[in-house]
């Protein structure tokens, strides 16, 4: 049995509802105090009355380009 290496990202889409003076504001808040960890939730340090959320609890998968060991040829797609 050999070893491959698969890659793949999950991509959550959705968006976060903040309560912002501006549009800059409300991206800085985002960037700055809104987050995902993989195994944990959706969260953020803003408090609760100023920012909501939607996101699917299920991401999108894409599996990229499967490597193996050195001796075999590459996978065909």
């Amino acid at each position: 049995m050999k070893i491959y290496k698969v890659p793949v990202k999950y991509i959550f889409e959705g968006a976060y509802f903040i309560k912002a003076n501006s549009k800059g504001e409300a991206a800085e808040n985002a960037e700055k105090h809104c987050s995902l960890v993989m195994g944990g939730y959706i969260h953020s340090t803003l408090p609760d009355d100023d920012v909501d959320w939607d996101f699917a609890c299920h991401p999108e998968k894409i599996i990229g380009m499967v490597q193996g060991p050195p001796d075999e040829p590459p996978l065909e797609e």
